[in-house]
């Protein structure tokens, strides 16, 4: 079987879903939000699993920061403004809750937000 036939097979394969953006940042967050609450549940005895959830929290939100600065992003320009405002505050309080000056709560609660915002659920409380 040639390489090509093998890929077309497996790219054809109708038990593989195709998933749109929105499901799969929604899935990233998370997952991020997750490995947050379980690292900040055992950072006393586990700090380096604290450490990593905030190292994949922020990688995370770099991403999604560097995707709204792209002009050719499709979102509104207000929305990009603030999802770019939330990447930098991730990345300061971050560094806050490294330096135990502050808890992942708020970090929790934005990952959370956001994820309502792609299910579609609004912001209204």
């Amino acid at each position: 079987m040639t390489v090509h036939l093998m890929a077309q097979r497996a790219y054809a394969r109708p038990d593989v879903t195709a998933r749109n953006p929105r499901s799969v940042e929604y899935d990233l967050l998370a997952r991020a939000t997750a490995d947050l609450t379980a690292g900040w549940a055992q950072r006393m005895s586990n700090f380096s699993a604290l450490a990593t959830a905030l190292d994949a929290n922020l990688r995370l939100w770099t991403t999604l920061g560097a995707d709204v600065a792209d002009p050719g992003n499709a979102l509104p320009q207000a929305l990009r403004a603030q999802l770019f405002y939330l990447y930098e505050f991730t990345a300061e309080h971050s560094r806050a809750v490294l330096e135990g000056r502050a808890s992942v709560e708020v970090l929790v609660d934005i990952n959370t937000a956001v994820m309502r915002g792609l299910r579609g659920e609004g912001g209204g409380e």
